[in-house]
């Protein structure tokens, strides 16, 4: 306990968490970012309905406005969407859809990225070559248009029930696999540097494996450059996911995300019923923002020379 305490001071001391409070903008993005995600985590608790279950549902209370409108009624505070579920829970139980495709899918892309990246720095020779040229490849092929190939290839051969079922698995696959170039290429140019270093030679000479020099000594001095590319990725992943999902070819309708009720509320945003697609894609807009700005200013405060 004395332990943590004293890494927790030494955090609250240190050069990060000054940095952190010197910028107001950071500091809401944190807000922000930290609300809507911890909302979304423990959304069966703060939301008043549950808007998958169907017995607390009315057909009656579909296209309800929000409350403060003349039409609305107080317990649907952003009101309901065609059928009759209170928009403000579809929005917490769409978010948590949201967000573990978003962090499944960037953990996926980081891990599998930045271990084949290290270990193409480190090696070199045919390895380096061949994975390197194909992340070039796909680098040039739209991410999203690789992740539809994926999701297509997977209904094709898929039984429909099937398909449904693994829906969101083969989602964060579709994502995850379509952004790993780029972790793999930041951790290729991190291993090349820290190959050379003097603590690898000194690791050579006394004996140790490559497989240890490469775990305990290059892999963590790698992790810097990649958690910032993380951190800006989650915001991708997530806009990723509801651009497949407004497609119509993310998770089922029975999961609904922040991109399915968007894109279930575009059909009704010129008949009137705006808020049904609004505060949905208010909330994406401002998780994304916030994720971005974080990624930002995380990307300045670990790296010298852009202080």
């Amino acid at each position: 306990m004395t332990t943590m305490l004293v890494t927790l001071r030494r955090w609250i001391d240190g050069d990060l968490f000054y940095s952190f409070r010197q910028s107001p903008a950071v500091v809401v993005a944190a807000v922000v970012a930290l609300t809507i995600i911890l909302a979304a985590v423990f959304a069966p608790l703060v939301s008043p309905f549950n808007p998958f279950d169907p017995g607390a549902v009315r057909l009656m209370d579909a296209f309800t406005p929000p409350a403060w409108t003349d039409a609305g009624q107080v317990q649907f505070l952003l009101g309901t969407d065609d059928q009759g579920r209170d928009l403000f829970s579809t929005i917490l139980y769409g978010s948590r859809v949201s967000l573990l495709v978003g962090f499944s899918a960037i953990a996926f892309a980081a891990i599998f990225g930045t271990l084949l990246g290290v270990l193409c720095g480190y090696v070199g020779g045919w390895l380096d070559i061949a994975v390197m040229r194909l992340a070039d490849v796909q680098l040039t092929i739209p991410s999203i248009l690789i992740a539809l190939m994926i999701d297509g290839a997977a209904r094709t051969a898929l039984p429909r029930e099937l398909h449904h079922e693994i829906a969101i698995f083969v989602l964060i696959f579709a994502i995850g696999i379509a952004d790993w170039p780029q972790f793999a290429r930041v951790a290729r140019s991190a291993a090349l540097v820290e190959r050379n270093r003097d603590y690898v030679a000194s690791a050579r000479v006394i004996g140790l494996p490559s497989w240890a020099i490469v775990l305990r000594h290059v892999l963590p001095n790698t992790l810097g450059p990649v958690l910032v590319l993380a951190t800006v990725g989650l915001a991708l992943a997530v806009l990723s996911e509801a651009t497949l999902s407004f497609l119509g070819v993310g998770v089922p309708p029975t999961q609904p995300s922040l991109g399915t009720l968007i894109r279930v509320g575009q059909s009704f945003l010129f008949s009137g019923e705006w808020w049904i697609t609004f505060f949905p894609a208010l909330t994406l807009v401002l998780l994304v923002l916030a994720v971005n700005v974080l990624g930002d200013w995380l990307r300045d405060a670990l790296n010298p020379k852009l202080r």
